[in-house]
């Protein structure tokens, strides 16, 4: 059994898609499609930068999606196959679940950019800049990173936000909370605290404010049927009830992450390959839960190639 999964906010760079859309039609068609939703040149932002805007939340998450979604396009219609056919679950990491949804038939294109689009504006607008932090906890686990949050919080919001892989845990919250839990690493047997270049602090208790804006976009465009059923990044588990998963869309901007959860349900369901398409992140993380699934990271023409001639 195969398993598509889509990555997050911090696989893009400035020069993605350009490869493709050079090669493939079936690209450029996403890119303009975006572009067109949009009413913005997100794909020149892509194509040559800067690297700040395209950087920006409210950029990189469509952006993201966009080059997802090129790729499994030039998989389906260059290549003659059919997510439907070839996977039997998506599952993406954070903005990554929408673009799940959207390749499994939840949500069109253009109704993901804009979606996105909103989201990122809205996570950016929930807390003000420099606020709040984020911070990738290294050689550490769930049970560590909790006791070391509920160490460092001190009245402020400090929490679990990714839960990675068994070595990885992001955290997120206040920025004075964040900064004190990276200076208590040691501590906590944790090897490493690194604070993450992002501007918002994400799926924590104060992105409230966009959970509610993400609530009102989603009731005006709700998530139709699914080809393939979800994992959901709140609860790790299976769904393909587009009611259920418009309320965990809603529960997801506040809440963690739990890939390394998802990872071993998709595991205990029977997913033995994990493709990613647009990206090498997850690849390695689904690696590092569990060493006997099979990983394939899918960015460039001669990746899809190889995928092809191996399923």
């Amino acid at each position: 059994m195969r398993a598509f999964v889509f990555p997050g906010q911090g696989s893009q760079k400035v020069g993605m898609g350009v490869d493709l859309a050079g090669a493939s039609l079936a690209a450029r068609e996403v890119f303009q499609e975006v572009d067109d939703a949009l009413g913005q040149n997100l794909f020149a932002i892509m194509s040559g930068g800067p690297d700040d805007t395209l950087t920006l939340t409210e950029n990189a998450q469509p952006a993201i999606m966009a080059n997802a979604i090129a790729t499994l396009r030039v998989l389906e219609k260059e290549g003659g196959i059919s997510l439907a056919d070839k996977g039997d679950f998506v599952a993406g990491h954070s903005l990554g679940e929408y673009t799940a949804l959207c390749a499994a038939g939840a949500f069109s294109l253009a109704d993901t950019a804009r979606l996105l689009k909103l989201r990122g504006q809205a996570m950016q607008a929930a807390v003000p800049v420099g606020m709040g932090a984020m911070a990738a906890l290294l050689g550490a686990n769930v049970e560590k990173a909790q006791a070391l949050s509920d160490a460092a919080a001190q009245g402020k919001v400090c929490t679990l936000a990714n839960d990675n892989d068994p070595t990885q845990v992001v955290i997120s919250g206040h920025r004075e909370a964040i900064e004190r839990a990276v200076a208590l690493v040691k501590d906590f047997e944790i090897k490493r605290g690194i604070l993450l270049p992002v501007s918002a602090p994400f799926h924590c208790p104060l992105m409230q404010p966009a959970a509610d804006a993400m609530a009102d976009a989603l009731a005006k465009t709700p998530p139709g049927a699914l080809q393939l059923p979800l994992f959901a990044n709140v609860t790790a588990a299976q769904t393909a009830d587009p009611a259920e998963i418009q309320r965990l869309l809603v529960e997801q901007v506040t809440g963690r992450v739990r890939w390394r959860e998802s990872v071993l349900a998709m595991r205990a369901a029977g997913a033995e390959h994990f493709v990613e398409l647009g990206g090498k992140v997850l690849g390695p993380m689904v690696g590092r839960t569990d060493r006997e699934a099979q990983t394939t990271s899918v960015i460039t023409m001669d990746d899809i190639e190889a995928l092809l001639k191996e399923i």
